[in-house]
């Protein structure tokens, strides 16, 4: 397996930026900058043997860092946090204490707020285990950070196997009760953004939908058989999309059991042969079919735009403080969250 370290400019605060970048001896490759913990870039084999990008970002550091690419940010390959997803109007009450968090969206609190995780720059180096190489990246967010109480260190492994897994793993430890969310924002386009996705197929390991209002969780879990949001049957992404405004932003229910890995989606695309498989611990998993990615020029001047990625996150449910009876999220001293997500990558 191949592994290069690179120098990659400079973060807003000064603080060094490094692109790591691992391959495996199949050929395919993954790209992490310690920025904002982000995938830069995924290269897989298609049906005739080339070898190109399936994932949304950006050759240059300096793009994610622009003021278009912040005003209208998409989060391409980061990993949001402290809460990905939402929190309804920024609130939420923790042991007797309400907490007030930044709202970046709509008067909530999206991904970990105005600057969350993905705005960080994290410490990382290369590292090798039985599961292959890859890049390990902690970082310590401080108590109140955009609101969130607790000192929570954190750390995220990027594990490239010669299976053409990308094995994605959180830890975290706090020293105070506080509630956390996690989740890689990776959105891929299979075709190699040679067309928007979709006219790719999408199989999602659920017929329950985490029901939502104005993208705020409702409480209930809705069986959705039958209906436009309803994947548990292949079908591709685009079939059912004009009746929805602004496409999918859906939440599915997985109900498998706490801690266990279990199937939860599979996305494929027919010109190109790829699919990619994904495997989660965590309780859901949201897609999202990037109705509001804005147009900007990613890897080698590709134009992206509305509907070029898919983002498939595992997750906990949105708004989870708020509503007691979702999994919980509430992480204290003495505890250790862990939670492993694999993304796998082949031909149909």
């Amino acid at each position: 397996m191949i592994t290069t370290t690179n120098a990659w400019g400079t973060g807003p605060d000064g603080k060094e930026l490094k692109l790591f970048t691992f391959q495996n001896s199949h050929g395919t490759s993954v790209s992490v900058t310690n920025y904002g913990a982000i995938i830069t870039s995924i290269r897989t084999i298609d049906a005739s043997g080339v070898f190109s990008e399936i994932a949304l970002g950006f050759d240059r550091a300096a793009d994610y860092l622009s003021d278009n690419y912040i005003a209208n940010c998409p989060y391409f390959g980061c990993i949001a946090g402290r809460y990905a997803n939402r929190i309804a109007k920024g609130r939420f009450t923790l042991e007797g204490n309400t907490y007030t968090l930044a709202v970046n969206n709509g008067g909530n609190a999206l991904h970990g707020g105005i600057r969350g995780f993905d705005k960080q720059v994290w410490d990382g180096q290369m590292i090798e285990n039985p599961e292959g190489k890859g890049v390990e990246l902690c970082y310590l967010s401080q108590h109140l950070e955009e609101g969130y109480p607790g000192n929570l260190k954190v750390t995220v492994k990027y594990m490239l196997s010669e299976k053409n897994e990308l094995l994605i793993s959180f830890k975290a430890t706090t020293d105070q009760t506080t509630i956390l969310n996690l989740t890689n924002h990776t959105y891929f386009n299979l075709s190699s953004c040679r067309e928007n996705i979709l006219g790719h197929r999408l199989l999602v390991n659920s017929s329950r939908q985490i029901e939502s209002l104005n993208l705020i969780p409702t409480g209930n879990i809705q069986d959705i058989t039958g209906s436009v949001f309803d994947f548990s049957r292949e079908k591709t992404i685009g079939r059912d999309i004009d009746g929805l405004p602004d496409g999918y932003d859906t939440g599915f229910a997985l109900g498998s059991e706490a801690g266990s890995l279990t199937f939860a989606a599979r996305l494929s695309e027919e010109t190109s042969g790829r699919k990619v498989e994904v495997f989660t611990d965590q309780p859901a998993v949201h897609v999202y079919t990037g109705y509001y990615i804005p147009e900007v020029n990613g890897h080698a001047g590709v134009s992206y735009g509305r509907y070029m990625g898919v983002a498939l996150e595992t997750q906990h449910y949105p708004d989870s403080p708020n509503h007691p009876h979702f999994p919980s999220t509430r992480l204290k001293p003495g505890e250790t969250f862990e939670s492993t997500t694999i993304f796998r990558f082949g031909l149909i």
